[in-house]
């Protein structure tokens, strides 16, 4: 298989993963020991050639009359998207949405856990813990926790307004990935990756094309 160091993966390709992952995984626990790009194509919604395309980019991942090992692709997919291990997250910002992902058990599908949680003072869950024992800190304690930890990947479910400057504070502390629930592009240093998700956005788009039809 091959060596992605030295490879840039397109960004299609990259958002693709998490459902091959999914379906290897699903594949592996219905006892499927093959399948092949076109089984895989009707069960994701994703044409054939684009599947084969995508896996071509790893190298050798299955064998052309016989297809792909259900169990070996869902192990490969596991460890690119570092499912093998624990990834602890910081989420900042407790409000509707926050409090959503707060208790949302990520563990139950899947490695990832959130293990702290921030808000300001005037938030009165400052000071406790969620149902599952996850501290909720004053964000005047962020810097001061996260270095302390083993956090590198945080959330941010604040309100616009406040975004960019709570990721600048994540960054100084060690953060290397950000998954943001705001509109706003935030801007972060080199080597510090952001994954937006707009919901309004998406939102919008499938009014479009609903409206099409």
């Amino acid at each position: 298989m091959a060596d992605l160091h030295d490879k840039a993966l397109p960004k299609a390709t990259a958002r693709r993963l998490p459902q091959y992952y999914r379906l290897f995984k699903s594949l592996v626990d219905e006892k499927i020991d093959r399948t092949n790009s076109q089984i895989i194509s009707e069960k994701i919604g994703v044409d054939a050639a684009t599947i084969r395309r995508d896996f071509s980019l790893f190298g050798e991942l299955g064998r052309r009359g016989y297809g792909y090992e259900t169990l070996a692709l869902r192990d490969f997919f596991a460890d690119l998207l570092g499912q093998n291990k624990e990834t602890e997250i910081a989420l900042i910002g407790v409000g509707n949405l926050g409090r959503a992902l707060l208790n949302y058990r990520f563990q139950e599908r899947n490695k990832m856990r959130i293990t702290q949680a921030y808000d300001v003072a005037g938030n009165p869950l400052v000071g406790t813990e969620n149902e599952d024992g996850i501290p909720i800190y004053n964000i005047s304690d962020i810097k001061k926790n996260l270095k302390k930890s083993k956090i590198n990947t945080a959330i941010i479910a604040t309100n616009k307004e406040h975004a960019q400057e709570v990721a600048d504070i994540l960054v100084d502390a060690g953060i290397k990935g950000i998954l943001n629930f705001t509109p706003l592009r935030l801007k972060v240093s080199q080597g510090v990756h952001v994954q937006t998700i707009d919901l309004t956005k998406e939102l919008q788009t499938l009014l479009f094309f609903m409206s099409q039809n």
